[in-house]
């Protein structure tokens, strides 16, 4: 015997409302803050800001400040763009010559060969976008680690930045150009106001950070990261993304390069000198994991924000350099500790 069926025993039951909890939002957006991956990277910043400012009393001077945020923007942008590479699962430590080359480039352009500034940026940021297609070529196509691609850019690069200009700088007598390198912004009075330097970042943050979390490019970056021979299965071609995010790096590393010639109004093969230290380590303080597939621009800020914080107070402090280096290198020993531990329980969870 064939029964009718009951509307109302196939019906979707209607959806019961979201359970009031009784919190406020404000006690939401406190326990969001505290799942965070970098909320203890974030406390720990804040626990070296009062330390800083109980020692040293010029520390929270305004004028100070702005000369950190000034540091920060400078490897803070290559920073940013090496979140990208090591997200992805491989590393560039280029990114210091290629700033050199840069700066030497624009500095023989304009100087020896006398061509205009918009086509010498121009020259030079194909120049590094090709430099940059190479090393993701060679990673791509022939298997060569990006580490040993880059390893070799780094010595030739900085090579090719002394023989073009005999390692003696090029002085750029520009008020202009100096500017973009020293200028400030919203100012307040004589030697205050946002160093033009900091807009960059902040540019550079937003570009990133769209890239990153809005894009199908940055979640192919993460996949390709994450598990490489999934995302291949899955569609994604991981070849392009290795070339276009060693092609990001590099171009920024040479913004970066520009960015110090205008400071020192000369185009200058000695530039950069630590630059791929400052950004790597400021990346994985950060929490990008070396293994690829983790990582936020977000975090990558506040890694660059500490350890130019740290090195302004050790500066403040009368720490000598060699202790500097020391100190430097413990915290990214720490870091890369707790990255991996982090990494670990994740794999075991």
């Amino acid at each position: 015997m064939s029964t009718a069926p009951n509307p109302q025993a196939i019906a979707p039951a209607p959806s019961a409302p979201a359970p009031d909890t009784g919190r406020p939002a404000s006690t939401s957006l406190l326990r969001r803050l505290v799942a965070w991956d970098g909320f203890g990277l974030l406390l720990v910043f804040l626990a070296l800001y009062v330390v800083l400012a109980i020692a040293s009393p010029q520390f929270l001077q305004v004028q100070n400040q702005l000369n950190i945020l000034q540091n920060a923007a400078f490897f803070g942008v290559v920073a940013l763009a090496m979140t990208l590479v090591i997200i992805a699962g491989e590393i560039d430590i280029s990114v210091g010559s290629m700033a050199a080359l840069a700066s030497s480039m624009l500095g023989v352009l304009v100087v020896k060969a006398g061509l205009p500034f918009p086509l010498v940026v121009v020259i030079v940021l194909v120049v590094a976008a090709a430099i940059g297609a190479f090393s993701g070529v060679m990673r791509a196509y022939f298997g060569v680690p990006t580490f040993i691609s880059t390893l070799a850019l780094f010595l030739a690069l900085r090579g090719l930045a002394e023989l073009i200009t005999s390692n003696f700088p090029l002085p750029i007598p520009s008020s202009e150009f100096f500017y973009w390198g020293t200028g400030r912004v919203f100012t307040w009075g004589p030697g205050t106001g946002v160093p033009v330097s900091a807009l960059y970042f902040v540019g550079i943050f937003i570009v990133i950070g769209v890239i990153a979390k809005r894009t199908v490019f940055g979640r192919s970056i993460y996949a390709v990261g994450g598990n490489m021979k999934a995302a291949n299965l899955s569609g994604i071609n991981v070849k392009a993304v290795k070339i276009l995010v060693m092609m990001i790096t590099a171009v920024v590393a040479a913004i970066t390069g520009l960015l110090f010639s205008a400071q020192l109004s000369a185009g200058t093969a000695t530039i950069a000198n630590g630059l791929e230290f400052d950004a790597i380590s400021a990346a994985i303080i950060g929490g990008a994991a070396l293994s690829g597939g983790k990582g936020t621009v977000t975090g990558t800020v506040i890694g660059v924000l500490f350890i130019a914080t740290l090195l302004n107070g050790m500066v403040l402090l009368g720490v000598d350099p060699y202790t500097q280096q020391v100190v430097r290198g413990i915290v990214v020993l720490v870091a890369v500790l707790v990255n991996v531990f982090r990494s670990r329980r994740s794999a075991t969870s």
